[in-house]
């Protein structure tokens, strides 16, 4: 556990595994989740996406892809909802980067293990040289 600031407030809190907020901004994000909670229980408010959750309740993407993230709001429930990629930002429903993301990363590693094979098999290569008899070196 570490003193630290919130960083929605500014004030002193102690930051633990549980918490990365002060206590007060904690009572606040708690207000709001009940807020979008309450939302997205009426039947006719489920299939609704990130923006229609926002302006209905007025509380930040930001704290509704926290919400998400954190798994209190499973995306099952809600198919409209999604959060972004970590890397190119596109709305995705699991995992923290998009298909795409995640095949071009995947495509740069094989590169990067190509490479690094190719540079230990030239590093490894051994030349013997046969002496001849008659040479006398």
């Amino acid at each position: 556990m570490n003193l630290e600031n919130c960083p929605n407030c500014g004030s002193l809190f102690v930051k633990s595994q549980f918490r990365d907020i002060c206590e007060s901004c904690y009572k606040e994000e708690e207000k709001q989740f009940e807020k979008v909670y309450q939302f997205l229980r009426k039947r006719e408010n489920r299939m609704a996406t990130m923006t229609q959750v926002v302006n209905g309740t007025g509380v930040k993407e930001s704290l509704l892809i926290k919400f998400i993230r954190n798994g209190r709001l499973k995306l099952a429930q809600f198919p409209n909802l999604g959060y972004p990629c970590d890397r190119c930002g596109k709305i995705i429903r699991e995992g923290k980067l998009c298909a795409n993301c995640l095949k071009d990363l995947n495509q740069q590693i094989e590169k990067l293990q190509k490479e690094e094979m190719k540079k230990k098999r030239q590093a490894s290569t051994v030349y013997y040289v046969k002496k001849e008899e008659n040479d006398s070196l």
